[in-house]
């Protein structure tokens, strides 16, 4: 049998019995794990191990948001420290060259840490562009405020990722910069004008098109759905992230339990794959609202399970590296002492 199309989270470092019997039944897409899974590498590890036993496929995928700075569930003392993405802006802006470099060679250490630890998927690169007067929800997070930077480095963080064994996912299409709300609290509403959008928000998507994963946001634009956030709405689905932008991976919503949704659990994911995502995202953890999305979710099937399995297949063996070497090449950069 086909997975179902979703994607859950687990309530603590070790699957419970109740998590383990509804693993099993309800088949979910793939896993995502945040602070309160992780514990140490060998805890990690043996987590991921046992959710694709469960499963019973090699190929499940585990996700995180590993970004760097604000957002990175992995950290010390068991995992280095990453820089928040405008770190690599800052780079850019100076030379062009070297914040490319970093912002990949960055990228490539992140998988590193990933892939020793059993998980596949890393929830990142973002190519939202923040604006002035936007919510600091993505902030530092950005990788500049001009669409060709954003997605000039995007594509190196990806690339850095690929690398290394890891899937990226492109973040939030068709764009989170303009919010002025954090959507984990409330739905933050933009009601700039589609030229503007496309110009600035959108295009940095544009580029990225091809990759393997993205992920929607939580973002009502009032120029084309004025009562529906992206997740939910299939203009903004068919008409920007499919057409306009061009992007033809697997589609998943942002977080299902986050506040700028509406509406009970079941009815949040009906609406999302109606709109034409491919796979809902469930975080929080929580079994009743897990069972919820589960009883909600079909198979995967059709165009969905065929571009769900193309972004599984596109994951490559990672390249051989020197980690050590990689990494004091990394700090050097980052302290300024090599230039591009």
């Amino acid at each position: 049998m086909a997975p179902r199309a979703f994607i859950t989270g687990l309530a603590g470092t070790k699957i419970t019995p109740d998590e383990r019997s509804f693993l099993r039944a309800a088949a979910p897409w793939g896993l995502i794990l945040f602070k309160r899974n992780i514990g140490d590498p060998g805890q990690v590890h043996a987590l991921t191990d046992e959710f694709r036993s469960i499963c019973g496929r090699d190929d499940a995928p585990v996700l995180v948001d590993q970004e760097g700075g604000r957002v990175q569930r992995m950290g010390p003392p068991h995992w280095p420290a990453y820089p928040a993405g405008a770190v690599f802006g800052r780079l850019y802006a100076r030379d062009c060259a070297l914040g490319l470099r970093a912002a990949r060679l960055g990228a490539r250490l992140i998988a590193a840490d990933l892939t020793a630890v059993g998980i596949t998927v890393d929830c990142l690169p973002l190519a939202d562009v923040p604006v002035a007067g936007s919510d600091r929800i993505i902030g530092d997070r950005a990788y500049g405020d001009t669409p060709g930077q954003v997605s000039a480095i995007a594509a190196e963080v990806a690339e850095g990722l690929a690398s290394g064994g890891v899937l990226p996912v492109v973040k939030h299409l068709p764009g989170h910069g303009r919010a002025t709300a954090d959507s984990h609290e409330r739905l933050p509403v933009v009601a700039t004008d589609r030229y503007t959008l496309e110009t600035t928000d959108f295009s940095a998507f544009k580029p990225l098109a091809t990759l393997p994963l993205g992920m929607t946001a939580h973002v009502v634009f009032t120029a084309l759905d004025p009562g529906l956030p992206a997740t939910t709405s299939a203009v903004i689905i068919r008409e920007v992230i499919r057409s306009w932008i061009g992007f033809a991976g697997a589609l998943m919503t942002d977080d299902l339990s986050m506040g700028a949704l509406t509406g009970s659990i079941a009815e949040r994911t009906r609406q999302s794959l109606a709109a034409g995502c491919d796979l809902v995202l469930h975080c929080n953890g929580i079994l009743r609202e897990m069972d919820e999305v589960a009883s909600h979710c079909p198979e995967l099937g059709g165009d969905a399970l065929a571009r769900a399995g193309k972004a599984l297949a596109s994951r490559r063996p990672a390249d051989d590296i020197d980690l050590d070497e990689a990494r004091t090449a990394f700090a050097a950069m980052l302290s300024g002492s090599v230039t591009g």
